[in-house]
């Protein structure tokens, strides 16, 4: 990528900003930094009706959430590229064959987004020779180690008392403000979005557990980094319940089936991906930084060069 593509870039983008249209599209800047026109022109951009783009599965055996996040429109007219960056959730129980698909993919770098609690019941990831995770925790608020105590238990009315009564939704909740809230979870989250505007780095993944908050967070802040529609990055982002559907469900099923729950319905508010998940955090970003372009840059720290960048290596 040459200092020139990124000038240019950096010199659009903030024009953009400035201007307001890039905030009106993507950004959505503090409204005292737009025009009322632009705050107007932000709410018809976000019910304005575009095309649903296919979401690009990679099917694997061991993992059921992996995708491509390429091929979504932008507001600037662009498309992001297909085989840069892939989301998933963990990697640990991979068969031979699918770690001979992820080797097709070219990874370069494997985010694991993981606490050692997770890693250390699930298994370290399975990934081509040569590669190996990056560790990177994001804090889950101790969400895993309550859902491993409340199943160990067996006991119906424990589990109740942790998960029911809208205790569980609760929970959800506060983990996604902590997205934004947390230094050390914003810092994880910089990191991977630096490594992925970085020009020398090649194709990326990142995952968690289920492949479906902390990576559908970081998803969410990339896609609509690069200027993709907010309800087509919500799209992907609840796409989690259709790709983690049948699984989850069977899960359940094993559950009761052995007798550690009663009710492993309980858990379904653990196991989805909800809109008001994703309002809490973009509720908490609004509060805390004023709106998304506010968490990216000072949030997350990001300069214009370095969304620029994200700009000419993510987006053709």
């Amino acid at each position: 990528m040459s200092r020139a593509r990124i000038r240019l870039a950096t010199a659009v983008l903030a024009s953009a900003l400035a201007i307001g249209t890039l905030p009106v599209a993507a950004y959505a800047a503090p409204a005292n930094s737009a025009s009322a026109s632009a705050a107007a022109g932000a709410s018809a951009a976000r019910h304005h009706q575009q095309p649903a783009e296919t979401i690009r599965q990679i099917p694997l055996q061991g993992a059921v959430n992996v995708r491509d996040l390429g091929g979504y429109r932008t507001w600037t007219g662009g498309q992001v590229r297909q085989g840069l960056v892939y989301r998933s959730d963990a990697l640990g129980k991979l068969t031979a064959a699918d770690v001979t698909t992820l080797s097709g993919l070219g990874l370069k770098k494997a985010v694991d987004f993981r606490i050692p609690m997770e890693v250390q019941y699930d298994g370290a990831d399975k990934l081509p020779a040569g590669l190996s995770s990056t560790a990177r925790p994001v804090s889950d608020l101790g969400l895993y180690g309550t859902l491993v105590g409340a199943i160990a238990s067996g006991d119906p009315v424990k589990q109740e008392q942790m998960l029911g009564g809208g205790r569980a939704e609760a929970y959800m909740r506060d983990i996604y403000r902590t997205f934004v809230t947390s230094p050390e979870s914003r810092a994880q989250f910089a990191a991977t979005l630096r490594e992925i505007a970085d020009g020398k780095q090649g194709p990326l993944l990142y995952h968690c557990t289920s492949g479906k908050d902390r990576t559908g967070w970081m998803s969410y802040v990339l896609l609509r980094a690069l200027a993709v529609p907010q309800d087509a990055a919500e799209r992907d982002y609840l796409a989690s319940n259709t790709f983690r559907g049948a699984y989850d469900a069977q899960l359940r099923a094993g559950l009761k089936q052995s007798g550690r729950m009663q009710n492993p319905d309980l858990l379904i508010p653990l196991q989805e991906v909800r809109q008001d998940y994703l309002d809490a955090a973009t509720a908490q970003m609004e509060a805390d930084f004023g709106g998304f372009y506010g968490y990216l840059t000072e949030g997350l720290g990001l300069d214009l060069k370095t969304l620029a960048k994200l700009q000419v290596k993510m987006v053709r």
